[in-house]
This record gives structure tokens, C-alpha cells and sequence, in this order.
């Protein structure tokens, strides 16, 4: 699969961004967001596991950030809110087959987009 994402800039803390995730080509069941921050490890964002069909949250994200996916355009995207310095880095879209205790973890998807940058300034 392809996974193309887009929408990402620069924005003031507090503000808002969405980022959209379009997918083409072989189709995975689950799909989701992890940012990478400079010097930092990539980390879990949150999640459209389809197993259960529900969406997972990092707990820095609940409450300020939502996905959702469309599986008619088969794009996931996400609505970041309430933005803060913090959230500053690059964001990925993953597909994949992961299970349950894998939805949260790098090695449960297949397949990474390129990465849109965000940056969140105080």
C-alpha cells in the first residue's frame, strides 16, 4: 500500500491542524498515526484498529486530537485541537495487520507514508 500524507504546517499553540492520510494500492485493516520529534524515538499517536473497530489514543493526545477513517475514500485522518509546543514533529501514517497488543507499537504495521512535518510555536 501507498500512503501519501499531507496538511501539515505551522501554527501557534493552541491552534489547529488536520492531516490527511490517503491510501492506495493493497489494502491493510488497521491504520495510524506516529510522530517522530527531533532527537526523539518515533511514538505512538493513536490508531483505527479494525479488529474491533475502534480508535486508540496515546494518553498526551486524548481529548485534543481525533481520527477518523473513511474506508470509502480509504483515508484516515486526523483533527489535532489545543495544539501545544510539544506535539512539534513529524507525523506518519502506517497501515497494517496488527493485533490487539500490537496496535500501539511500530512493529504492527507494514507499510509508513513520508512523513508531514508540524510545528507548534508558543
Amino acid at each position: 500500500v501507498q500512503l501519501q500524507a499531507s496538511g501539515g504546517g505551522s501554527v501557534q499553540a493552541g491552534g489547529s491542524l488536520r492531516l490527511t492520510c490517503a491510501a492506495s494500492g493493497r489494502t491493510f485493516r488497521s491504520y495510524g498515526w506516529f510522530r517522530q520529534a527531533p532527537g526523539k524515538e518515533r511514538e505512538f499517536v493513536g490508531a483505527f484498529f479494525d479488529n474491533n473497530r475502534r480508535i486508540y489514543y496515546t494518553d498526551s493526545v486524548k481529548y485534543r486530537f481525533t481520527i477518523s477513517r473513511d474506508n470509502a475514500k480509504n483515508t484516515l485522518t486526523l483533527e489535532m485541537t489545543s495544539l501545544k509546543p510539544e506535539d512539534t514533529a513529524v507525523y506518519y501514517c502506517a497501515a497494517g495487520n496488527p493485533i490487539l497488543s500490537s496496535v500501539r507499537t511500530r512493529e504492527g504495521y507494514r507499510s509508513w507514508g513520508q512523513g508531514t512535518l508540524v510545528t507548534v510555536s508558543s
